[in-house]
């Protein structure tokens, strides 16, 4: 039997491992978008293959798993990423989703030049 996962929060508290808290917060991201929910327990399933299960039952920082979900996301639905990254990342004001929106325009850009 594989001990829980510990997450460790940014502020150093310790919490149990939780996959339904990340795929409530990707249905919520991608509310009235057109992707499919067994697209996100894929997605998950995938986080909890890279990270959760490597760490063999030790820690993980809430930061890496986000960062796992944010990257996947990307690749899914991006306007569903933004709505994520907004809430994963505390934007603080408009300016701050704006940079994150030029970011993308600008990592499109290179893409479809490259």
């Amino acid at each position: 039997e594989r001990s829980p996962v510990m997450v460790v929060k940014a502020d150093g508290r310790r919490v149990s491992y939780e996959r339904e808290k990340i795929l409530g917060g990707l249905l919520k991201a991608c509310e009235k978008r057109p992707v499919a929910r067994e697209s996100l327990e894929q997605l998950v399933d995938g986080v909890e293959r890279d990270l959760v299960y490597a760490s063999l039952g030790g820690e993980l920082t809430s930061q890496a798993i986000g960062e796992a979900v944010m990257e996947r996301l990307h690749a899914l639905d991006e306007v569903a990423y933004v709505r994520f990254a907004s809430v994963y990342r505390r934007f603080a004001d408009l300016n701050h989703f704006a940079a994150e929106l030029n970011r993308l325009l600008d990592q499109r850009e290179g893409k479809q030049k490259g």
